[in-house]
């Protein structure tokens, strides 16, 4: 979804997954199985608890019998206090068992889930890049937490409750053949009748549900887009239009949510109606029974009693039947998302790269085109190498392809034809988290997380001390507006670093990059975002970090590009031409006229 547009793309690149494909019934669901056998022990405690909740239960109607047939009369008035007296120890271990199967049942819905985010959460971070060129963040939010909690809700108590009436509906339903197998005759009549409304209108829901939850992602991915650019909305004075885009969003989601809510009342009515229907036409045939004396009071009671408990849970399914559908389709989308696989992997058997790690690059023939794009070449034969220690600069007019060079190094994606290679060994035999850590990236668009300037730092490093911490801060020229915070490199900077500047953003990546201390540097317009004083302050971190190690730098600044000891131009996908600066400026080709237009000026 654009900005404004108001679009309703799928983000995850599925055409409207699961509306337009009917998938069996609750299979969704048995994508839970592994979480809940890693916890199998609760689970079985659980079922345990229902079992004897079930059995008391069931115990009640024979009581009631026993004292209707043999209780009310002067010389048996004493065993109707010993039916009163189990009835309440029974009443006891039903109240016993229903709170440890609602704790155990709570307990383990929470801990599946819990494990179960972690998972998507974890499955998400390593697909490549590829996948979030078209996936919308909203959406893949909302399948992390509205998905996630319909899912939670389900295995917490929905599933619980159409366990505990399932066993209710066939444990009464086996009393009702032993206490009357006449009278089970017609009940056994009735459930197809019964059953049959309840699969039919179950599907309905199941698709209506999915149509819900993908609308209300629609919104949330809106949402999102919207709250991240909140500046640039009130700087164009679009609030009254995104307010109604959104609306509008909100309003198709709650049409589809509607639908499925009506869905499952008319599922609850149709159900309950013909459940307790047939236990009035039962108990109408059972009187006629106890007339003609083919019956006793007290059968006919506990026949009655067990219609109802069977009854009950009948209809209870028939409630939670929609709760548990719209957790299938919200595992559905959950398993969509997890069976998404990133383009970019390690191979089966990786080849190490060697050690010590030195820096060496070398593209040769690289052909590549964006997966989103693929009829739109961004390199075309790129062929060239670096070697350790060596500072190159790439420059070249916007869309030439500079950063996508980047992007190949640090393997977010494979090349099409030709190969890149890291220290002698192609990326597409190395194991690209090995390969990444022999890089440090200072990009143009600095990611700055809603945490203490000090976390921030340390995301190049995890395991750095805070010495360690304050010295890369202190090289990149960071220190000096550290200092002047409130809490100094504890302040809170919000999301995106949104409380600093373009160039105390981009210090902070310095610093990141520095404390990574990785043989390989990829400068993507590292100083583009500062000031004349403070770019000479950086200048001269850079200048430190860069004497060690092998640096690839794109820059139009004119000191950058002047301290490295190549240069690359870049034009169309190709390498037009390659030499020092006074080489490139006096040879009057592209650099020449870049040089003119950018540096001149600077």
């Amino acid at each position: 979804m654009s900005f404004l547009s108001g679009s309703e793309g799928r983000g995850l690149g599925t055409p409207a997954p699961g509306v337009g494909r009917e998938r069996g019934k609750l299979r969704p669901l048995m994508m839970l199985l592994p979480y809940l056998v890693r916890y199998r022990g609760r689970a079985a405690a659980a079922l345990l608890a229902l079992l004897v909740a079930s059995l008391a239960t069931l115990a009640v109607p024979v009581a009631v019998r026993r004292m209707i047939d043999f209780g009310f009369s002067p010389e048996r008035i004493g065993l109707i206090d010993q039916y009163f007296s189990v009835m309440i120890a029974v009443v006891l271990m039903l109240a016993v068992a229903s709170a440890l199967r609602y704790y155990f049942v709570t307990t383990l819905g929470e801990r599946v889930v819990a494990d179960l985010r972690s998972a998507v959460f974890a499955h998400v971070t390593r697909l490549s890049a590829a996948f979030f060129d078209t996936a919308r963040s909203g959406e893949i939010l909302s399948r992390l937490t509205a998905d996630t909690t319909q899912i939670k809700s389900a295995v917490g108590a929905s599933v619980s409750i159409a366990l505990r009436n399932f066993f209710l509906f066939f444990g009464s339903a086996a009393m009702m053949v032993v206490t009357s197998p006449r009278l089970s005759g017609f009940v056994l009549a009735a459930i197809p009748v019964i059953v049959l409304p309840l699969v039919g209108f179950g599907r309905a829901v199941r698709r209506r549900s999915r149509e819900a939850q993908d609308t209300l992602a629609d919104a949330s991915a809106y949402a999102s887009e919207l709250i991240g650019a909140v500046r640039t909305l009130q700087a164009f004075t679009n609030e009254r239009l995104a307010g109604a885009r959104f609306s509008g969003a909100v309003e198709r989601a709650y049409d589809a949510a509607l639908k499925s809510t009506r869905s499952r009342a008319v599922l609850t009515a149709v159900v309950i109606f013909l459940v307790f229907a047939s236990v009035v036409m039962i108990l109408w045939v059972g009187a006629q029974d106890v007339l003609a004396g083919r019956l006793t009071a007290g059968t006919l009671g506990q026949f009655v009693l067990y219609a109802v408990f069977a009854a009950g849970g009948l209809g209870e399914l028939s409630q939670v039947w929609g709760e548990i559908s719209q957790a299938a389709g919200a595992a559905e989308r959950l398993e969509e998302l997890l069976s998404e696989k990133p383009a970019v992997a390690a191979p089966t058997h990786p080849k190490p790269l060697p050690l010590p790690a030195r820096g060496a690059v070398a593209f040769k023939d690289v052909r590549f085109a964006y997966p989103a794009r693929p009829q739109s070449t961004v390199l075309d034969g790129i062929s060239f190498d670096v070697v350790p220690g060596e500072k190159v600069a790439i420059v070249g007019p916007s869309g030439a392809g500079k950063s996508t060079i980047f992007h190949l190094l640090l393997r977010y994606y494979d090349p099409a034809s030709g190969s890149v290679c890291l220290d002698g060994v192609p990326l597409v035999e190395a194991d690209p988290d090995e390969a990444r850590r022999r890089i440090a990236l200072v990009p143009q668009d600095v990611a700055v997380f809603a945490a203490s300037i000090a976390d921030n730092i340390r995301f190049g490093r995890p395991d750095a001390s805070d010495a360690d911490i304050a010295h890369a801060a202190e090289l990149a020229a960071a220190t000096e507006f550290i200092t002047r915070l409130p809490q100094g490199f504890e302040t809170e900077i919000g999301e995106r670093g949104i409380t600093l500047s373009g160039g105390q953003r981009q210090r902070i990546a310095i610093a990141r990059a520095i404390l990574r201390d990785a043989p390989l540097l990829l400068l993507d317009e590292a100083t583009s975002s500062l000031d004349a004083e403070s770019e000479g302050l950086v200048q001269a971190a850079l200048d430190r970090l860069m004497a060690k190690r092998t640096t690839l730098v794109i820059a139009h600044r004119l000191a950058t590009v002047l301290k490295c000891d190549r240069i690359l131009v870049m034009d169309q996908g190709r390498i037009v031409e390659e030499g020092t600066h006074d080489q490139l400026a006096s040879a009057g080709g592209l650099y020449a006229r870049l040089a003119r237009m950018q540096f001149e000026t600077a």
